[in-house]
């Protein structure tokens, strides 16, 4: 059963679009219609506004904490076309404007800190802007995927940069360097994987099964294990788990029909539970069991699905 530990009145005047705690849990960024970003201090379950953001002049989408080696470091998107990037020193401040998108910015993701300070960002253009901090020089670069989606791009997540554990897998070795990856979503329903190569990304796979709008997507951690996972979610009511070995072959699972458009998917931070929120105002928890079905844990009062909605015994 899932329950409310906590509640914070963040105060916003008009819709929340995204709420995201820090690595530690001490933090939480919220962001809104009202073209603001909000940050809390909820140590010890209380809560505590510490900033208010303004620079966006239209609705912010998402917001998204960059690693901590980093410093404290949090990045927006707009409806107006901007990517802000603000750091807390003695206040918080706007550290890094980039306003080269021509529609609204709806997704951005933070690199696994393995990679640096790199920012993926995701718009309704059809691009994907790759932007590189160099920390030494304090100094910006931005790279694009031209033409990702058709009419726009939803969702981006980052591969784990992480590799299988040598145990696991034979051919790894620790000098075996990590691949830039990340994965997309978008209005043309297809989800995209891409791969760094040399000074340019190129689409590594395109996964097809969704026949509606992508909304979501998201890699999941990686804790050692030879395979990968990724969740997508659409307007077409279904969530789809994509297995793979080798990040070419990839198989999908139909987790589950919803009632209602699926707007988000999240990873637990081992990558073994995966939660659901849709039009339908429920949040939802999902585990794969030993044979491989996907079971709704969220719910006791009832009897647990599988993946197919069929009653079953955990």
């Amino acid at each position: 059963m899932v329950s409310v530990l906590n509640s914070v009145d963040t105060g916003h005047e008009d819709l929340i679009h995204s709420a995201e705690v820090d690595y530690y849990g001490l933090r939480l960024a919220t962001c809104s219609s009202d073209h603001t970003v909000k940050v809390f201090d909820i140590k010890g379950g209380n809560h505590r506004q510490i900033a208010e953001l303004r620079s966006h002049c239209g609705p912010v989408w998402q917001v998204a904490w960059a690693h901590p080696r980093f410093g404290n470091i949090l990045a927006s998107c707009s409806y107006d076309r901007k990517v802000i990037v603000w750091k807390e020193a003695d206040d918080w401040a706007k550290c890094y404007e980039y306003g080269n998108h021509d529609s609204s910015v709806n997704s951005v993701a933070w690199a696994p800190p393995e990679h640096g300070l790199i920012l993926a960002c995701g718009s309704s253009d059809g691009t994907i802007s790759i932007l590189t901090c160099n920390t030494a020089l304090d100094t910006w670069e931005a790279k694009r995927i031209p033409n990702a989606h058709t009419i726009g791009c939803n969702s981006v997540s980052w591969c784990p940069a992480s590799l299988p554990d040598a145990s696991f897998d034979q051919s790894v070795s620790k000098a075996t360097p990590a691949v830039k990856r990340l994965v997309s979503g978008g209005c043309d329903n297809f989800v995209k994987i891409w791969r760094e190569d040399g000074d340019r990304w190129i689409e590594e796979s395109r996964l097809e099964l969704h026949t509606d709008w992508v909304r979501d997507v998201a890699w999941a951690p990686n804790i050692g294990l030879p395979h990968t996972q990724i969740a997508s979610c659409s307007q077409d009511k279904r969530v789809i788990v994509w297995n793979s070995d080798n990040h070419v072959n990839w198989t999908p699972t139909v987790l589950n029909v919803f009632d209602d458009v699926v707007w988000n998917v999240s990873w637990s931070a081992t990558g073994n539970i995966l939660a659901v929120s849709g039009g339908d105002n429920n949040i939802t928890l999902w585990k794969e069991n030993n044979d491989r079905q996907w079971i709704c844990i969220s719910n006791d009062s009832n009897p647990p699905l599988t993946s197919n909605g069929a009653e079953k015994n955990l």
